[in-house]
């Protein structure tokens, strides 16, 4: 059993559709879970249905969404040849389902309508795979993950019930490959015990397709991408980046906390319960080696890893009467970001003073500010990029802060971190 991911820039032609298929028609012994995101910026563009609904802007969220059923609609057409399949009954009703969302008037939150409408982009991308699959003889079965993943109602970031969904995949998907070696599901969505839709938080089929190889007992996971691996720094901001091989189950996480966006957050966890190695691989040129990721890898290979994260707010917090900042404010603050999801990036702490650096987001810095605001006084710089280098080098790093006015910085003898300004 192998299970694979496939990110939407390796569907968003036909041409690229064509190709995931020559990959999986390479591996005919094997048994694949094929875990599939939505095609190219669906989702970018079901994220805008849901403002403008939310908005009660229902005109312009209709008209986006008929935007998004003509091009799947087109895609399927080309790719099939035909329109008299089961298929497009099948897309119509997806459809359907979503223009009922819009006909309702919001009497809930966001996060809800958010999810009831983005999860269709991965509804569609794998219902017309599937068919493909099917059309060109490669026999396989389209599960809706919905029927197994279980989870609570936490919209937008939900948690799986690992038992439930355990019993589930047992259950339900298991019995498929008896009549099939393919099996074809939705990442980054899931379902509350309303039936409710739910994501699992943005990049999310990542982690889907480790939930998977965990509970199938998975000999591997594959994320096909369009690079050749993993590099050592984002290749469109930094030049000269070096493919890394080899790189340990732990160097991933921290390169994810830092923000590097190659390896969801939450993938890394249920594939090292059960030492399943991730393999990150091009499906533009399948032969290349790509990046394997495993529990024991030699840190000393490793080159410098970079990580910068734009749009950066940094928040100066001072107490108004003077009082020292103790563990039980800072305890207090913690709850307050808690509560409003705001994931501090850097932090510092003086006598009177907490310094952090968060994302820039508006709505939720307006209400931290309210928050804080009988008890604090608060200064907030915006505009900022934060640096993290692992394994750094000074000279490197001089380098990279040439010409920026650094505001805050951490060091220990692994990592640096630089929050700076142009």
């Amino acid at each position: 059993m192998k299970v694979f991911k496939f990110g939407g820039a390796s569907l968003e032609s036909v041409e690229r559709i064509r190709q995931v298929g020559q990959i999986v028609q390479s591996f005919p012994e094997d048994k694949l879970l094929i875990v599939i995101s939505a095609m190219g910026k669906t989702t970018n563009e079901l994220e805008k249905v849901a403002q403008n609904f939310f908005l009660r802007k229902r005109e312009i969220a209709a008209q986006l969404l008929f935007n998004i059923e003509r091009y799947h609609m087109q895609v399927a057409e080309e790719i099939l040849g035909t329109r008299d399949n089961p298929l497009f009954t099948q897309l119509q009703q997806f459809f359907t389902e979503a223009e009922w969302t819009l006909g309702e008037k919001p009497m809930r939150n966001y996060d809800y309508y958010y999810d009831q409408l983005v999860s269709l982009g991965e509804l569609l991308s794998t219902a017309i795979v599937s068919a493909y699959f099917n059309t060109v003889g490669i026999r396989n079965h389209w599960l809706d993950v919905r029927d197994v993943f279980r989870t609570d109602d936490n919209f937008r970031d939900a948690n799986i019930d690992w038992a439930v969904t355990q019993r589930q995949v047992t259950e339900r998907v298991l019995p498929m490959f008896s009549t099939a070696n393919i099996v074809v599901a939705q990442g980054f969505i899931g379902s509350t015990d309303q039936n409710e839709s739910v994501t699992l938080g943005r990049e999310g089929s990542d982690y889907s397709a480790a939930v998977f190889a965990n509970m199938l007992d998975a000999e591997s996971q594959t994320i096909w991408k369009d690079v050749e691996g993993l590099k050592n720094a984002d290749p469109k901001i930094f030049p000269n980046t070096v493919n890394i091989p080899e790189i340990s189950y732990g160097e991933v996480i921290e390169m994810a906390f830092y923000g590097a966006q190659v390896i969801h957050p939450k993938t890394i966890k249920p594939l090292q319960n059960k030492q399943i190695p991730l393999y990150v691989k091009c499906f533009l040129d399948k032969n290349l080696p790509g990046t394997v990721i495993r529990e024991v890898a030699d840190v000393r290979q490793l080159p410098p890893l970079i990580v910068l994260k734009k749009n950066q707010v940094l928040l100066h917090i001072t107490s108004k009467d003077y009082s020292f900042i103790t563990e039980a404010k800072i305890s207090g603050i913690y709850e307050i970001f808690h509560g409003l999801k705001i994931k501090i990036n850097l932090m510092q702490n003086g006598a009177i003073s907490f310094s952090c650096c968060i994302d820039h987001n508006p709505e939720k810095i307006e209400l931290l500010i309210k928050t804080l605001h009988n008890d604090f006084k608060i200064n907030y710089n915006e505009g900022l990029e934060l640096l993290t280098v692992r394994y750094y080098q000074d000279g490197l790093l001089e380098e990279l802060s040439n010409g920026h006015s650094v505001l805050l910085e951490q060091r220990s003898p692994a990592t640096i971190q630089r929050l700076w300004k142009k």
